[in-house]
């Protein structure tokens, strides 16, 4: 069984290469639905995900690191 919180991580890498998204949204849809912070900290410590200024928003992206990452675990069908 994979360990859930890499399977969290992907998770998360994989919301934010969606679309655009900004710091607050990921932290609002995050809330309830699983335990985010050690799923972000863990992601941003690991240098996965990161946030960037784009038009005086912070935005939240997955880095090159993490997008290899996703497509080596969960390769597009």
């Amino acid at each position: 069984m994979p360990d859930l919180l890499e399977t969290l991580i992907l998770d998360l890498i994989e919301y934010v290469g969606l679309r655009e998204t900004t710091y607050e949204e990921v932290m609002d849809a995050w809330r309830t639905s699983c335990p985010r912070l050690p799923v972000w900290e863990d992601a941003t410590d690991r240098g996965l995900i990161e946030t960037v200024q784009v038009n005086g928003r912070r935005i939240a992206r997955a880095t090159p690191s993490g997008v290899s990452m996703l497509a080596e675990r969960r390769p597009a069908s």
